[in-house]
């Protein structure tokens, strides 16, 4: 799985023109999934994204994770995470799960970072042609693949 997390003021997902999810601060998560993806690789992330400290603490050092601060976090689904540029300028998706393995490991990721957040995670909907809408915040945009553990 590959997370690109962006530390936001305020983040929204649209679909055809109405707001379905919205959040104010706290992370827009953007996650791909790949077709050799697995449970252990939720096991392993959402610990990591829940206790990221990238949050500024009362004198700006970045100390606090996302549950010491309070905010929320928004999950969207993101094939193209998994783009292949190697050959030629088209990009080639082949890595990116499809739907039927990728769904359940994405509701299962909501599941578990709502759990280790212990609150309800609003997503995108899978599939959908959405406008994400944010504010970046500091600029903070972090990337963690779990296949290399980084």
């Amino acid at each position: 799985m590959r997370v690109l997390i962006q530390r936001v003021a305020s983040a929204s997902v649209s679909i055809g023109g109405a707001v379905h999810s919205h959040i104010g601060p706290g992370l827009l998560i953007l996650l791909g999934i790949a077709d050799t993806d697995t449970l252990d690789d939720i096991h392993w992330l959402v610990p990591k994204i829940a206790k990221l400290r990238i949050f500024g603490d009362e004198s700006g050092a970045l100390n606090l994770a996302l549950p010491d601060t309070g905010g929320q976090a928004l999950v969207v689904s993101q094939f193209t995470l998994h783009a292949s540029t190697k050959k030629g300028n088209r990009p080639s998706f082949l890595r990116a799960a499809r739907p039927t393995q990728a769904i359940p490991l994405y509701e299962a990721f909501r599941d578990a970072l709502a759990d280790a957040l212990q609150k309800p995670v609003p997503t995108g909907v899978f599939g959908a042609d959405m406008q994400i809408a944010l504010t970046n915040d500091g600029p903070v945009t972090i990337w963690i693949d779990s296949a290399s553990r980084e």
